[in-house]
């Protein structure tokens, strides 16, 4: 396998960078800065994973934070391919994310970090609540705790042991 070929490999899923911050740690030398990144990753078709990683340089920061988050995927029910199942509340530390289903032609309604993390899922019409903390990680990672609780109806009915129509009360 060649080094173009790895690269294509790892190009299958699209990164966005949340936040990059300078941290500094201070000893009798004197200060020492390094950097720590926070990276959300996903193929827009229902793989989403988020990852950080701190490193003297910013680049090898991002880099340490892609394999992080390529590690930490989970995948996210998707209903006609564009929103999400049922609304669910995702909690991390002080961070408090809503996020409800919206109608066809929506458009993705969230701010910041949540809006990342929902992008980079594949979800296309959803609505979204920050409550609480707005601390840039805990909002990502509340996201995706809210994204974690979504369960499909083929899911349910297998946990139930029950049909779609007795499930949606048809």
């Amino acid at each position: 396998m060649t080094f173009r070929d790895k690269e294509r490999e790892k190009k299958e899923y699209e990164e966005m960078v949340i936040s990059i911050n300078r941290v500094t740690k201070v000893t009798k030398g004197g200060r020492q800065f390094r950097f720590n990144a926070t990276v959300v990753v996903g193929n827009r078709k229902g793989l989403v994973g988020l990852g950080t990683g701190k490193a003297n340089e910013i680049q090898d920061a991002v880099k340490k934070a892609i394999q992080s988050a390529t590690k930490n995927l989970i995948k996210v029910p998707l209903i006609e391919e564009r929103t999400i199942p049922h609304e669910a509340i995702g909690i991390s530390g002080a961070a408090k994310v809503l996020i409800k289903p919206a109608k066809a032609g929506k458009g993705v309604i969230a701010g910041g970090p949540a809006r990342a993390v929902l992008e980079m899922a594949g979800i296309q019409d959803v609505i979204s609540k920050s409550l609480g903390s707005n601390t840039k990680i805990n909002m990502a990672r509340a996201t995706i705790n809210a994204l974690k609780q979504q369960k499909s109806i083929e899911n349910v009915m297998r946990l139930r042991g029950k049909t779609k129509e007795e499930i949606l009360g048809l």
